[in-house]
């Protein structure tokens, strides 16, 4: 058995790279987002985005009123199902 914790599922992204991210001085959800992957796969951050920042606020590397997001990127007009 692994001793992987994966924080992403979609993205396959661990706690051991988050740890890496913030070893590199990247304490905001964006910045992790960017450099990890984290929130990119088809959830778009609905399952990691809580337990990134539950993890950023319990290490002290956020303030639990002020933790944002990472910014949404929607298409730049709707699609439909037939054109895909």
């Amino acid at each position: 058995m692994t001793d992987r914790v994966f924080l992403c599922r979609c993205e396959d992204v661990t706690l051991a790279e988050i740890d890496h991210a913030i070893a590199k001085d990247l304490t905001s959800v964006e910045e992790i987002k960017r450099y990890t992957g984290l929130g990119t796969g088809p959830c778009q951050g609905r399952e990691c985005i809580g337990p990134l920042a539950c993890l950023l606020v319990r290490r002290g590397l956020a303030n639990p009123e002020t933790v944002a997001p990472f910014t949404a990127r929607p298409p730049t007009e709707p699609v439909t199902f037939g054109a895909l």
